[in-house]
């Protein structure tokens, strides 16, 4: 399992107070991945650029997937624009991979069978161990759940890192986040008032 895979997983569980959005996580998911691939070498930064490493393509295919899109030559790719390019979409690639390794299943909703459909986790070896990482406190893990949500609004503390690699990362998804809560808000107050011309006096 990943950093991303254990996110993925911990957003997933139930019980958090904010539900986590599919633009948010997805966000929080490349950095994690870019985390992943700055630990085994794949990657290295500079200092707000993504630089590709020497190492061997990643065993894990998701992983995998994101080190082919890492830009090879010069000028490389800035962080944040490696999680908005990586990040489209990427919560349902997640969900996706983990229904087809059986870390999730989908489940109708009531007694109904034709009923409506919901997503949940099946207990496995990987959802212990991202709960444990998750229980442990495990510092970048506890990050990046904070920039979602999972536990509330994230402290200044919580974004601050032993790891340059990390805070740098971490930083980045917030800055992201935030512009895309930015984003949905204008479209918010767009949306009443192009409603409220169409209402009319």
């Amino acid at each position: 399992m990943t950093t991303a895979k254990d996110l993925f997983i911990i957003a997933m569980d139930p019980g958090p107070e904010h539900p986590v959005g599919q633009g948010d996580l997805s966000l929080a998911l490349a950095g994690a991945e870019l985390l992943d691939l700055a630990g085994t070498g794949a990657v290295t930064l500079d200092g707000e650029h993504v630089v590709p490493g020497g190492t061997a393509a990643p065993e894990d295919r998701l992983l995998g997937e994101a080190a082919a899109l890492i830009t090879r030559q010069p000028p490389y790719e800035r962080i944040e624009d490696w999680l908005w390019r990586r990040g489209e979409g990427l919560a349902a690639v997640y969900q996706d991979a983990l229904e087809a390794d059986g870390e999730l299943r989908q489940q109708r909703s009531g007694r109904l069978p034709f009923g409506p459909k919901r997503v949940e986790l099946v207990e496995t070896p990987g959802r212990r161990r991202a709960v444990g990482r998750r229980q442990e406190g495990e510092p970048v893990l506890a990050a990046l759940a904070s920039v979602v949500g999972l536990d509330g609004e994230p402290s200044d503390d919580a974004l601050q890192l032993d790891d340059e690699t990390a805070t740098t990362v971490v930083a980045a998804v917030h800055d992201a986040v935030m512009e895309l809560e930015a984003v949905r808000q204008r479209r918010t107050i767009e949306n009443t008032a192009f409603a409220n011309i169409w209402r009319g006096p």
